[in-house]
Parts: C-alpha cells; sequence; structure tokens
C-alpha cells in the first residue's frame, strides 16, 4: 500500500506513487518529479544497516548527489536548482535503530535510553546538515513513533499482557525532544538563506491512533492484520505463508510494525496540515 510519502506528492498534484531511485524502470518524467533513496531497515546508528545488509544514510546521501547529475543531464541547471528550492525532502528513519540494533540486536551494551538517543540525535542532525550541503533547501525530519506500541514490540517487550513496551518509547520521546531541539537550533543558524527546516513530531498523534484506535475508525490497534498478527513483519506476510484478516481497513496495523494503507492516509493529513504546509510557505 501507500505510505506517507506517496500521500504527499499525491497532494501535492505530482504522481500517486514515489519511485524508488534505484528502479531500473524510472523514466526521465519520473526521474523529474520526485524520487526515494529509502532503504527499508536502515537508520542512523551506522551499526543498524551493516547489521540489516541494507543502504546506509551517508550512502543515501551519494545517490542523491548522482541524482542531482543525472536531473542535469536530462533538463539542466536551472531544474537542478529549482527541485533544491522547491522540493521537499523528508528524512524518515530512527525506528529500526531502536527495535532492532538497541534492543533486539543488544548491539549497543554500552548505551544506556539517553546516551542512545542523543547518539541518533548526532548522526540524523549530521545527515540534515550534508543533505543541506548539497543543496536542500526544504527539510523535514519525521519524528519517531511509539515505537513501543507497535505489535512486535508488544510481544517481544511487553509481558504477558503484551503492554507498550516503556523502554523503547522513552528512546523515542528522548530522541524526538533532542532533534526538535537541534533542528531549531540549525535553522536560527540559517537566517539569511531560505532554508527550511522542520521537525514532524507524530509521536502524540500516533499515539492517540494507538489508545483510542475507534475515534479513527478502526477496531484494533495491537495487532497486525496478517498472519498472528504478533511477529510477522515484512516478507513474512505473504500469499503463500499468512492469512490476511477481512477488512484491513479495520486494523492500523498491516503487520507487526507497519501501518495500514488506511492509518497512513490519516497521518498524512495530520502531517500535511501541520508541517508540509509550513514547508510550502514562500
Amino acid at each position: 500500500g501507500r505510505i506517507p510519502t506517496d500521500f504527499i506528492a499525491s497532494r501535492l498534484g505530482l504522481k500517486e506513487l514515489l519511485p524508488p531511485y534505484l528502479s531500473p524502470e524510472l523514466s526521465t518524467e519520473e526521474l523529474l518529479t520526485g524520487v526515494s533513496f529509502a532503504s527499508g531497515g536502515t537508520g542512523f546508528d551506522p551499526l543498524t544497516p551493516r547489521l540489516a545488509s541494507v543502504i546506509s544514510m551517508p550512502d543515501q546521501l551519494l545517490l542523491f548527489q548522482q541524482y542531482k547529475e543525472r536531473v542535469r543531464g536530462a533538463a539542466g541547471d536551472a531544474r537542478v536548482a529549482d527541485m533544491m528550492t522547491r522540493g521537499i525532502f523528508a528524512i524518515c528513519a530512527g525506528s529500526d535503530d531502536v527495535a532492532n540494533t538497541y534492543f533486539t540486536m543488544r548491539a549497543r551494551p554500552g548505551y544506556d535510553h539517553a546516551s542512545y538517543a542523543a547518539l541518533l540525535v548526532h548522526h540524523a542532525a549530521a545527515f540534515v546538515d550534508e543533505l543541506v550541503k548539497a543543496g536542500a533547501r526544504k527539510v523535514a525530519i519525521i519524528g519517531m513513533p511509539p515505537i513501543g506500541c507497535v505489535p512486535s514490540q508488544r510481544t517481544m517487550s511487553g509481558g504477558m499482557e503484551r503492554r507498550c513496551s516503556e523502554g523503547h518509547n522513552q528512546i523515542a520521546v528522548a530522541y524526538n525532544a533532542g532533534m526538535k531541539r537541534r533542528m531549531e537550533e540549525m535553522q536560527a543558524k540559517k537566517k539569511s538563506t531560505k532554508t527550511k527546516l522542520v521537525f514532524m513530531d507524530i509521536y502524540g498523534f500516533l499515539m492517540d491512533m494507538m489508545m483510542r484506535p475507534r475515534a479513527y475508525g478502526f477496531s484494533d490497534s495491537t495487532m497486525g492484520c496478517c498472519g498472528t498478527g504478533l511477529l510477522e513483519v515484512s516478507v513474512l506476510c505473504n500469499a503463500l505463508t499468512s492469512s490476511v484478516c477481512t477488512p484491513v481497513s479495520d486494523y492500523l496495523f498491516w503487520d507487526s510494525y507497519h501501518p495500514t494503507e488506511k492509518a497512513y492516509s490519516i497521518l498524512t493529513d495530520f502531517v500535511y496540515d501541520n508541517y508540509v504546509k509550513k514547508l510550502l510557505l514562500d
């Protein structure tokens, strides 16, 4: 299903789906109207992409530089400059750092919750800074959700009653507070430029969706729609090995980690009205 960046591209009248930059079928028209550099499972912590064998954030930045050259070759310098000035650059990472690297793999034993959140803020801020140096002028970083309340983390860390994992959420809250502050500091230093840096805080809104699902048109917010709904994620949700709930629209989560298209659509409306509109104002 579609995710927030797809819905935002649609709201902006660009396209219905944001294609992956590395797609071999990427046309010149698609190239010029926006692409995604995302790599599922990556994160700000340099350990995360290595553990998951996915594309790191610095390598995504290199792909972005390559992308600019392809646009330049296809449409010229003026088009590149226009895209850098008017385009919206959305960054979303961090959840996999917390859920996988820190808690599941226990790969950062020397860090407590506060210091790990600070590590993520450090790397996230450095990424934003490099993106701005590369020419991006309207940059939004999407905050971390209540990761401890997604179905898989309830199952793994929430005890017999599958409560929200406080540890996961503590890191998310600390990261969000630190990153919001850092973005404001970075913005203050760029008053003389047209650079806009926005921190999109989705934690409270998503928590409300999880705690009061019926208010948003859902009947379940603690189980995924596919399989048992407890642990299956991504490719483990498939037609061969997993049953699928009906109707899907009753569920906040598609698998035990990712929201359904309906949930993403509701979240995008919140993000668009509260944050994207700020970026669009000249």
